[in-house]
């Protein structure tokens, strides 16, 4: 192991202290629920894989980026404890990156998962950050609307700039806490742009000022980005050229002789990385989980999702509301009820790989588009089938755009195959959108909803299951879509 160098050296020993006396996961047990354990390394798996669509990066970047940051923790001798939060703010660096999406799109009119993968490669230079503009600006437009969007980015680009990486930054240090993670956690993914020289986003704070973690996860993201595209020795020539400028001068030396030592490159893309990433300790600590964790959980991915678009903000919370209100008229017990809130806050998971270039579309989509709507709840299920708690949650969540007639997808399942819950879960999901704003409409009135509802009985829908949210409606005050502060009423 080296010495770490003195930059570092002069941390606040406050990054290094327990975990479990700072709100953080590592080593922190639950009451359990039914003898329900989860493995962190289960969630963080899930959860770096959803990252990756948002962030229309190759699959894996999350867990590529941890392993080589955790290269340099091993370089710098880091404590258990120091590793763990570091693995953590590596694999999570990225909780952010869906609320900047709908403004990429719309400031750019460009598609944003193209636009955040390239921008990557973007190194800050005047010339360069001009070139990307041109590239990846209003391509789609006529020659005048494109000059008209180009010349508003570039006269903004200042403000523009912050203001994207302070909504993604302050969005996912929210996240890291409400899942229990440690402050230095949610320091570590809020200082993720920031720049040695003070040129980064959104504080613009330089040097030591930068969390320790910060510096080593943006510094492992362009490792990854430039290794898999150009090789690592190109990656390596990166981060000397960016040293002093984005990144700490000493670090880089350090990461360096990771990136240019001997099978680099073949064990980043080696199909053994992911096991290796989720062998660490940090990932297989064991936790006995409770209903409220669950929630959390739950809670959290919601706020991942919906921030995608400002057609789906409170969506998937709204969703869950009427999915309880559903289960309570049917006389569903309190267990049973808070399972499927779950269901209904995770639902739209797989949206996250969907580019916001098609979600606010506000005209008809084209067959194109519509292929990659309906892989969604594909997407969802993916995600959610690898952490074993929602394992029964991604059967019903792979399920909520069936339909009873066979005709709806991704499977185009027939009324025998859908249990009450996924049921369920599509009543929910298809008033919710008959009742917010979309991209080509606004919200209908309850009265026209209901009605548009009443035709698709026994189609699309379960008549008792509709009966039941309309009792349900019935006893609560309209409009009840408005989205509250999630709190279990159990």
């Amino acid at each position: 192991m080296v010495a770490i160098p003195s930059s570092l050296s002069g941390q606040d020993p406050g990054i290094h202290a327990a975990n479990a006396s700072s709100g953080g996961l590592y080593g922190v047990t639950y009451e359990k629920v039914g003898g329900q354990t989860i493995k962190l390394g289960e969630l963080l798996g899930a959860l770096s894989h959803a990252l990756d669509l948002t962030e229309g990066q190759p699959e894996g970047h999350c867990v590529r980026c941890c392993w080589i940051g955790m290269q340099i923790a091993d370089y710098l001798n880091f404590s258990p404890d120091d590793r763990a939060d570091l693995y953590f703010t590596l694999l999570l660096k990225d909780l952010g990156c869906s609320s900047n999406a709908a403004r990429i799109c719309a400031l750019y009119r460009t598609d944003d998962l193209t636009f955040k993968r390239n921008f990557k490669f973007v190194d800050g230079t005047t010339r360069q950050k001009l070139e990307f503009v041109l590239r990846h600006t209003g391509q789609g437009d006529s020659r005048l609307k494109r000059l008209k969007t180009v010349t508003g980015v570039i006269g903004r680009s200042g403000s523009l700039a912050t203001e994207l990486i302070q909504t993604r930054c302050d969005r996912g240090a929210e996240i890291a806490r409400l899942m229990r993670f440690s402050e230095q956690v949610a320091s570590g993914i809020a200082g993720l742009d920031e720049h040695w020289d003070g040129g980064g986003h959104p504080a613009g704070i330089c040097g030591t000022e930068i969390p320790l973690f910060s510096r080593i996860a943006l510094m492992a993201q362009v490792t990854d980005v430039f290794t898999l595209q150009l090789g690592s020795g190109a990656a390596a020539d990166e981060l000397e050229t960016r040293a002093g400028s984005w990144f700490d001068p000493e670090l880089v030396p350090i990461f360096t002789r990771v990136v240019r030592a001997p099978g680099f490159y073949e064990r980043l893309t080696g199909n053994r990385l992911e096991a290796s990433v989720f062998s660490d300790r940090a990932a297989q600590a064991s936790m006995a989980v409770d209903d409220d964790y669950l929630d959390e959980v739950s809670y959290a991915f919601s706020k991942v999702i919906d921030a995608k678009s400002p057609f789906t903000y409170g969506h998937s919370e709204r969703v869950a509301h009427y999915t309880d209100m559903i289960c309570e008229a049917l006389g569903f017990d309190l267990s049973h009820r808070r399972w499927m809130v779950r269901a209904g806050l995770l639902h739209d998971l797989g949206k996250l790989g969907v580019s916001n270039a098609i979600l606010d579309k506000p005209g008809r989509l084209n067959d194109q588009d519509m292929e990659r709507v309906k892989l969604h709840p594909v997407l969802g299920h993916d995600i959610l089938q690898r952490i074993s708690v929602f394992e029964d949650v991604a059967e019903v969540v792979a399920a909520h755009h069936e339909r009873l007639d066979g005709t709806g997808y991704p499977h185009g399942l027939q009324a025998a195959d859908l249990t009450v819950e996924m049921r369920i879960l599509t009543v929910a999901d298809i008033f919710d959108a008959l009742t917010a704003d979309r991209p080509y409409r606004s919200a209908l009135p309850l009265e026209k909803a209901l009605a548009v509802m009443d035709d698709m009985q026994g189609t699309a829908i379960d008549p008792a299951i509709y009966q039941a949210l309309k009792d349900a409606i019935a006893e609560s005050p309209w409009p009840a879509r408005e989205t509250r502060p999630f709190s279990p009423r159990y």
